[in-house]
């Protein structure tokens, strides 16, 4: 997963087959989505970082539930009560395989990456977080890992620190061995920026952190876990939250991975229907995790329809997905390049398929209306990363970010809207 740039290529369906080992036309056709027209013209998807698209076979998993297993979950002993159960609690299983976790009950769902990250922020304050302790986090997180921590150091005045980037939107990682004190309780990361592409060295990071100090990592995967497949196990995270909507999944459901030691000392986040082992008028006892961490009815379709996901993306094999988002990235950049007074920021050395831009002092709000005229889909704005474009002195950016289902010819129809809308607004 790299930025750097090659030789323009042949794109011919037949060849884009031979070379990335993937049927991109065969795929396309599981995505119903893809076949619709915006504006009159072919819907040209290039927000995958905000949301990616479902295949048929999630859709079809999450209409399966309403149409014959509709029931609640944990509660009943009837025959549908017990069906969903069981699926439910296998999606649980195929997302503990997916990740490398030791156990099922190490998974939590979640209603999504930020309730993940907020889950941690109230239990492990509440648990490890006193006055003077210091939380690390990067200059380049989104808001949802930033705000929770800014909170927390305000309530338990506690201190805040940043690990800066550099121009290219790469971490300086010989700054975070300054960074790690004896007060050091918690160091929180993003695999993957959202609004740069960078693939963070996470695996060498936590390595630092645990030759200098005893504190926990926690790992945003939102944005990795749609280009490659993570290894708790391997990373040696205590903890590892992602979104089901960005891995082809439904809205609604995410994953908090975390360590059992955790959540055997973490008190309850929420309380009610489906935490709890006893209840007296004087006291209640908590049930063991999972459970304890998922108050009230889940969103069962949602962990169903996010497992149906991962045995859709498994399928079609981590390292097929990786080399036709390198290549969709390295000829798209080759594109953008050529364009007078554009500049893009984040050039890391190691980054995966998201490019943000700008284009002299073209606001990204009026190219990104003008795109979608054409039926191309970007993002336009701070991408919740306001304190990154500070850095760079900068409102925020036009971002195209590309999935497996996106094609080379889509980058032509791109490319050519983007010429045009850009002399429209000079």
């Amino acid at each position: 997963m790299t930025s750097s740039c090659h030789t323009e290529r042949s794109r011919s369906a037949s060849e884009e087959k031979q070379n990335n080992m993937l049927d991109i036309t065969k795929i396309r056709k599981d995505f119903p989505i893809l076949s619709r027209t915006v504006n009159g013209k072919p819907l040209v998807y290039f927000d995958n970082g905000a949301t990616a698209h479902k295949p048929q076979s999630v859709i079809d998993a999450i209409s399966h539930y309403y149409s014959y297993q509709n029931s609640n979950i944990h509660r009943g002993v009837h025959t549908l009560s017990r069906e969903i159960t069981i699926a439910y609690e296998e999606a649980r299983k195929t997302i503990q395989l997916h990740l490398n976790v030791k156990q099922a009950s190490e998974i939590i769902f979640t209603r999504g990456t930020t309730e993940s990250i907020n889950l941690v922020a109230h239990c492990f304050g509440n648990l490890a977080i006193t006055e003077g302790d210091e939380i690390i986090i990067t200059q380049m997180e989104h808001h949802s890992n930033i705000v929770p921590w800014q909170l927390l150091c305000e309530e338990k005045k506690a201190i805040l620190k940043y690990i800066p980037i550099n121009q290219a939107g790469e971490l300086l990682l010989e700054e975070l061995p300054k960074l790690i004190t004896s007060k050091t309780k918690l160091v929180a990361l993003t695999h993957i920026s959202n609004t740069l592409g960078t693939i963070n060295p996470v695996k060498d990071m936590i390595k630092t952190i645990r030759s200098l100090s005893k504190a926990a990592v926690l790992i945003d995967g939102a944005q990795a876990v749609p280009h490659l497949k993570p290894d708790v196990q391997d990373l040696d995270c205590d903890f590892y939250v992602f979104s089901g909507h960005k891995l082809f999944g439904p809205t609604g459901v995410g994953v908090l991975y975390a360590k059992e030691e955790w959540l055997n000392k973490f008190g309850p986040y929420q309380t009610g229907g489906g935490t709890i082992k006893t209840v007296t008028l004087k006291k209640t006892e908590f049930a063991d995790a999972p459970l304890k961490f998922e108050a009230g009815t889940p969103h069962i379709e949602g962990g169903i329809g996010l497992a149906a996901a991962i045995d859709y993306i498994t399928q079609l094999g981590f390292e097929n997905i990786q080399k036709h988002e390198d290549d969709l990235l390295q000829y798209t950049t080759k594109q953008l390049q050529a364009i007078e007074n554009l500049v893009i920021y984040g050039n890391a050395k190691n980054k995966t398929s998201v490019i943000s831009f700008n284009v002299g002092s073209i606001h990204p709000f009026d190219i990104g209306t003008l795109l979608d005229k054409y039926g191309v889909a970007i993002r336009s704005g701070h991408h919740c990363t306001q304190p990154l474009w500070q850095f760079y002195n900068i409102p925020g950016t036009i971002r195209a970010s590309f999935a497996f289902y996106n094609t080379f010819e889509e980058v032509d129809i791109f490319i050519e809207a983007l010429k045009k809308s850009i002399r429209l607004l000079s």
